[in-house]
């Protein structure tokens, strides 16, 4: 058996589906296959994603898929100092949802469909090799074995893509540029604040930080980050330490683990090749700063199908062709993500002595309004050695 089409993506999730719907939606005839049963499940990640992001994107938020709306954000240092900035002390202008991403990747997969992409599930990309027509690649759904041959794949497997390997486009990151996350679903989670998310910083997490988003009544999904390379331990064992010791969640009980990696590199120096392209978390479209990367995802999902949709009208797959589409995510991300990893590298070099002086700092300043470039121009105040390494940002 064998199956035909202009445009192959490969992987469901927030990335691929938006890359399929636009491709779908500009005349060409597009597969998406996905390896799991159910796409959406299991979540890889904390669901956090801001309403400016949404509406860029034309998505209206929709309660089938939003599980909590929030209000404020709460940061804590090693000592407990908490700056919790709310809509009673600051206007929040990307104030945003907590999504419910088992429906959200679905409610995804579900426009694409509707925009004229065929869906296969179940379905494993296990090999793939090239044509005279374009790339032929290898699957298998359900212990049956089938070619699809494509003239351009539109890779969206996650991170370390090992579609974008086989194509030969360079994808393994150094473990500095991957963070390792491990986060429950709990139940009787007792917050100060449950309309605020809360972030957690110094030694807890290595590396990275802990979080605690709230998901409506006494559920929040409790989790956190760390870099391998600056800990013994392995994400989980800081998480179960972090679980026991944070008055939060000492009381709660897990109903959900999930374990997995966080690109944080900045997006990949090359993500095109001949009939192919890489986007999402496989592209390392993620915040260095934050590690979210859902709204950048499918941002990237939009210019890939749009950029491959217009290659199959022309019948040029070429690499120097496709590169528009790098080209796009080049304008739209990477000049914030530089400016996000060296934010990053500096907090990473602060001890937990001077994150608890920051915050102690940070406690009785004035906010306008709250963005990550608000939050480093105020901690370039407080800070001399963040003024060295920052002070040239913004």
């Amino acid at each position: 058996m064998s199956i035909e089409t202009d445009i192959l993506v490969i992987g469901a999730g927030p990335a691929g589906s938006s890359a399929a719907k636009h491709a779908a939606l500009n005349g060409a005839k597009v597969l998406m296959i996905d390896k799991k049963s159910e796409i959406g499940t299991p979540k890889r990640c904390a669901e956090g994603v801001s309403k400016e992001g949404l509406k860029t994107l034309g998505i209206e938020p929709s309660s089938r898929w939003i599980a909590k709306e929030l209000t404020g954000v709460k940061f804590i240092s090693p000592n407990g100092t908490s700056v919790w900035l709310n809509e009673e002390r600051v206007k929040l202008p990307e104030a945003g949802y907590i999504l419910e991403r088992k429906i959200f990747d679905k409610h995804m997969a579900m426009n694409a469909a509707r925009a004229g992409v065929e869906i296969m599930v179940k379905t494993i990309a296990t090999g793939l090799k090239r044509s005279e027509e374009g790339i032929i690649v290898s699957a298998e759904c359900m212990d049956q074995s089938f070619d699809i041959h494509t003239k351009i794949v539109i890779a969206a497997d996650g991170p370390e893509s090992r579609v974008g390997r086989w194509a030969g486009l360079k994808t393994t990151l150094k473990p500095k540029d991957m963070e390792s996350c491990a986060q429950f679903e709990m139940a009787r989670v007792e917050m100060d604040d449950p309309n605020s998310i809360e972030f957690y910083f110094g030694s807890v997490a290595p590396g990275g930080y802990a979080w605690i988003f709230p998901k409506g009544d006494d559920i929040a999904n409790v989790g956190l980050g760390i870099i391998t390379t600056k800990t013994d331990k392995t994400a989980y064992e800081h998480l179960l330490e972090f679980v026991s010791n944070c008055p939060s969640t000492q009381n709660a009980q897990p109903v959900e683990l999930n374990i997995g990696g966080d690109p944080v590199g900045g997006m990949l120096k090359k993500l095109v090749t001949d009939n192919l392209v890489i986007v999402g978390d496989a592209a390392s479209q993620v915040s260095p700063l934050t590690g979210g990367g859902i709204i950048s995802a499918m941002k990237g999902g939009v210019f890939a199908g749009e950029v491959t949709a217009a290659a199959i009208e022309e019948g040029n797959y070429s690499q120097k062709r496709l590169q528009e589409y790098q080209d796009k995510c080049e304008v739209e991300m990477v000049k914030t993500f530089k400016k996000e990893l060296k934010v990053k590298n500096y907090l990473l070099n602060l001890s937990d002595e001077e994150l608890d002086s920051i915050a102690d700092a940070f406690k009785n300043t004035e906010f306008e309004r709250i963005s990550t470039k608000e939050i480093i121009k105020v901690l370039v105040k407080v800070s001399p050695k963040a003024l060295l390494k920052l002070g040239k940002l913004f």
